[in-house]
């Protein structure tokens, strides 16, 4: 019997906007983020009315395409993803779509692309509002952005504005990364440039602030004197697969740590913004991390799988995948212990935990409380009684779980733990979003509230460029078999505090 659809919710409050009508220019159109994720979101805002009818897309690659080949692939992946989609928006979607052929160093060829811009801003009744996606190596976003400068492309005026979305990695360590960002910088204004994080975008990463300072009951407890400690996992069942070639240049902690699950820290523990505007959010994380002492080696754990077991199905090891060197010392896990050095945090540990080929898929936040000072329920001494945890799924299944003591129904006193939960797709009866369409739905608004400045993405590679460099110059990640939750050096990380992994 399929689930009754739930009822609407009381007190539920939207604020929803249709950006302007913009022009969407996808650099690596042929690539497979454009096709696995960006064209899909695109789509699902059209069915939701939240972009305008005189909106289009325009794919650039140097791959030789023509406008029906390059629809006949959007057609392709709208059709695998939304098989129960009206062919009618289908249709109309495809028609809006446009391929343009050149490539990423010559000034001959931006010339060109302004040229079709204007035909196609013309064609839409457009005045010159372009948000340009790099869905390109990082060695490519400096040429891109200085050419679509010489171009004019970047110049706004009036009611016309130029956008720059860029992936990560944003750089390899604190000189790469400042490098990049003032070829960016050089082309275009800070207002202009929006760096992704994926993940601060994300349901239950939003909902952080909502739980935490729209409700009165989490908010005073959020600080040292009730949270003992917070946990934030990323786990993954997979290993490197296609990505093998990326992964050996960059690894872990370039790939997630000093980004994803460091943006999380900060959205747990940052300070109430004065306002729910960009700046004023950005201020409070950027302040978070000024906070955050400084790592020493010993605070870090490094991992790498051998072969293992996952759910049955016998798994090579790391330096066995393709395109892996024989004698990789390329971190697959890390966990870490940080400090945030303030009033509010002082004294609790934040524990950070990243793996490739654990037993299975799963991001959370777990907020771990103080337990309660005596026990009053004898024979059950302090200790027996555990303490409450509020977890933040972030995936697969998005919600909250609150972990509380309970009394188990019967004549005698006996003590259990009790969770109560929910997900998003219970309570509202659909499925979350996918990150993509929020971040380029609030780039065609120009809200800049969950992309990362440039101050806050200098501090993050300040933390952990000592790291990176450490273990570039020397020493071996310790093993850990595939299917299992990490190398034996993570749980002395967080042992020799007294604490524990949370179970996942």
């Amino acid at each position: 019997m399929a689930n009754p659809t739930p009822p609407p919710l009381r007190g539920e409050f939207c604020v929803e906007t249709v950006p302007q009508s913009c022009g969407l220019v996808i650099f690596g159109a042929s690539g497979d983020l454009v096709h696995r994720k960006l064209l899909p979101s695109l789509f699902s805002l059209c069915e939701k009315g939240l972009l305008q009818r005189t909106f289009y897309v325009l794919g650039y690659a140097r791959t030789e395409m023509s406008d029906d080949d390059f629809r006949a692939t959007v057609r392709a992946d709208l059709t695998q993803r939304f098989p129960a989609a009206d062919p009618a928006h289908v249709d109309s979607f495809v028609a809006c779509c446009h391929y343009h052929v050149g490539g990423y160093d010559q000034p001959a060829d931006f010339a060109a692309l302004a040229r079709r811009l204007q035909q196609l801003d013309a064609q839409y009744s457009l005045s010159g509002r372009h948000l340009f996606y790099l869905a390109v190596p990082p060695t490519l976003f400096g040429a891109i952005a200085n050419l679509l400068r010489q171009a004019g492309l970047t110049a706004e005026t009036g009611d016309t504005w130029a956008r720059l979305l860029v992936e990560k990695p944003f750089g390899r360590d604190l000189a790469s990364a400042m490098a990049l960002d003032r070829e960016l910088r050089q082309a275009l204004a800070e207002s202009q440039i929006y760096r992704i994080d994926h993940y601060l975008a994300k349901e239950t990463v939003q909902n952080i602030l909502v739980l935490r300072f729209g409700n009165a009951v989490f908010e005073p407890l959020w600080n040292r004197r009730f949270i003992d400690h917070v946990q934030i996992t990323v786990a993954e069942s997979l290993g490197v697969e296609e990505r093998g070639g990326y992964f050996d240049h960059a690894g872990l902690l370039r790939d997630m740590v000093q980004n994803h699950l460091l943006q999380l820290l900060a959205m747990v523990a940052m300070e109430p913004p004065v306002s729910f505007e960009a700046d004023r959010v950005r201020d409070e994380r950027v302040r978070l991390l000024r906070a955050v002492r400084p790592l020493p080696p010993a605070e870090v754990v490094r991992g790498q799988y051998t072969a293992g077991t996952i759910a049955g199905h016998p798994v090579r090891a790391y330096r066995e995948e393709d395109k892996i060197a024989p004698d990789s010392r390329r971190e697959t896990f890390v966990a870490a212990r940080l400090w945030v050095d303030n009033w509010r945090w002082q004294g609790v540990p934040f524990y950070l935990r990243v793996g490739k080929r654990l037993p299975r898929r799963v991001s959370e936040i777990g907020i771990v409380f103080r337990p309660v000072p005596h026990s009053i329920f004898a024979p059950l001494s302090q200790e027996d009684l555990h303490p409450n945890v509020l977890r933040l799924n972030v995936q697969p299944d998005e919600g909250v779980a609150l972990t509380i003591q309970a009394k188990h129904p019967g004549p005698r006193l006996c003590l259990s733990r009790l969770t109560m939960d929910f997900t998003y797709q219970e309570v509202f009866g659909q499925e979350p979003p996918e990150a993509y369409e929020r971040l380029l739905l609030d780039c065609m608004l120009g809200d800049q509230t969950l992309f990362v400045r440039h101050d806050d993405m200098e501090i993050a590679w300040s933390l952990f460029t000592p790291i990176v460099e450490a273990w570039e110059a020397e020493g071996e990640p310790e093993e850990y078999a595939a299917g299992t939750w990490g190398p034996a050096g993570a749980d002395k990380l967080i042992e020799e505090d007294g604490r524990e992994w949370l179970p996942l």
